[in-house]
């Protein structure tokens, strides 16, 4: 049978399974049009659908972390169960008709994926030690591309919704027998971490880890909503067109499109910070993104190319920084809580999301998208504040080999 004989297979394997599995995360998102028709549910219901996996993920990370269940159970068993787990929650939103019951479901969809992402870092991480930020960001364009990935589905199967989910299941059962399968385990990975609630409290003392979680904190206020409302807004400004007869939906091809450039620009960010740093290409990708959030709203939708052009920008630069911020964390953590501290990053850091998530709407009826997308870049802002305040810091000299 094959199995991973080198880093790079590893990755590759990796980012294949993370691929897969995380196409259930916006599967609802993709076909919300149909199920506002065959379920009837409304747009505000539809962002508690979202807000929901986002607050079941955050769940599913903190009960983790808290019992340190990442560095106590082998990272491809929990990511491959945890994956079964969320493909099997997802399918659900096919037979049940209650919105109450749907919320639910998408919360237990969500609750397994922090099962997932944070476990495939570390398993990266137990293969890479220089050139980390590389091979997370490679397995973080991954996870774009299959969070993305329900959109290229709606677009293929536009009269047919239950596929879309059918498929997004199927794709993350596919993810789990991957990596329980030819991954195995890497060279640097660090075992026999005992429980150890006030590791958490004594780490965040430190100013180096406490600046890296603040500016991932900016980065994700900024993140998950404009990937949970860039189809919404993509379709209020090139409108219901096919491009083919009246095959492969205009507006979900073009959501697409923005995270399948948002995965490249996180590999080539990854290369990028092996190189001058990862606190300056965190800075550059915040800078960037949070500039284009500022006033891409406010553009009329007549500016149709302008508008395509810039969200494609806004895609490569919202995610380019993620993978940097993990691979920080795991530069200034004790090895044998790296897990801990990853799943921690993440679960505070997608409890943040469900808030911008929330408001993005609210704001967009009242005041329109202009503002909508502006109260995002106060997140970069932030981001961008505290990762050159950790620059500066000694500390810094333990990130990208020394290079910050």
């Amino acid at each position: 049978m094959l199995k991973t004989e080198s880093r790079s297979q590893a990755l590759f394997f990796v980012s294949v399974a993370t691929f897969f599995s995380l196409s259930v995360w916006f599967s609802t998102n993709a076909i919300s049009g149909a199920l506002e028709v065959e379920k009837s549910i409304d747009e505000s219901s539809m962002a508690l659908l979202t807000i929901a996996v986002q607050l079941g993920f955050v769940f599913g990370t903190l009960l983790i972390a808290i019992t340190n269940l990442s560095d106590l159970v082998n990272a491809r068993t929990l990511f491959a169960v945890s994956a079964v787990l969320a493909a099997a929650a997802n399918i659900l939103v096919i037979p049940i008709e209650s919105t109450p019951l749907l919320i639910a479901t998408r919360f237990v969809t969500g609750a397994c994926l922090g099962g997932v992402y944070p476990p495939a870092m570390k398993i990266i991480s137990g293969w890479y030690t220089k050139g980390r930020g590389f091979a997370l960001g490679t397995m973080v364009g991954a996870l774009t591309i299959g969070s993305g990935s329900p959109h290229l589905l709606r677009s293929v199967f536009s009269e047919n919704w239950q596929a879309v989910i059918v498929g997004s299941s199927l794709l993350a059962i596919v993810g789990a027998l991957i990596l329980k399968i030819l991954v195995t385990d890497g060279p640097y990975e660090v075992n026999g971490a005992k429980f150890n609630p006030r590791y958490l409290i004594g780490a965040l003392t430190q100013r180096a880890p406490r600046l890296a979680l603040t500016g991932y904190l900016g980065h994700q206020w900024e993140l998950y909503a404009m990937w949970a409302w860039i189809g919404s807004y993509l379709l209020y400004v090139v409108g219901d067109k096919s491009l083919i007869g009246e095959s492969l939906d205009l507006a979900s091809a073009l959501t697409f499109l923005v995270f399948a450039v948002g995965a490249v620009a996180s590999s080539y960010a990854g290369a990028w910070s092996e190189k001058i740093g990862r606190t300056a290409v965190t800075s550059i990708a915040m800078i960037i993104s949070g500039g284009i959030a500022a006033f891409i709203g406010f553009l009329p939708p007549e500016m149709t190319v302008l508008i395509v052009v810039l969200a494609m920008i806004w895609g490569a630069s919202v995610i380019a920084d993620s993978a940097q911020f993990s691979t920080a964390m795991t530069e200034l953590s004790d090895p044998a809580y790296r897990g801990t501290m990853l799943t921690f990053q993440t679960g505070i850091g997608f409890a943040l999301t469900a808030v911008s998530i929330w408001l993005l709407p609210i704001v967009k009826d009242s005041s329109g998208w202009g503002w909508a997308f502006a109260m995002l870049a106060l997140g970069p802002v932030v981001g961008t504040v505290a990762m050159l305040r950790l620059r500066s810091l000694p500390e810094a000299l333990n990130l990208a080999a020394g290079k910050r």
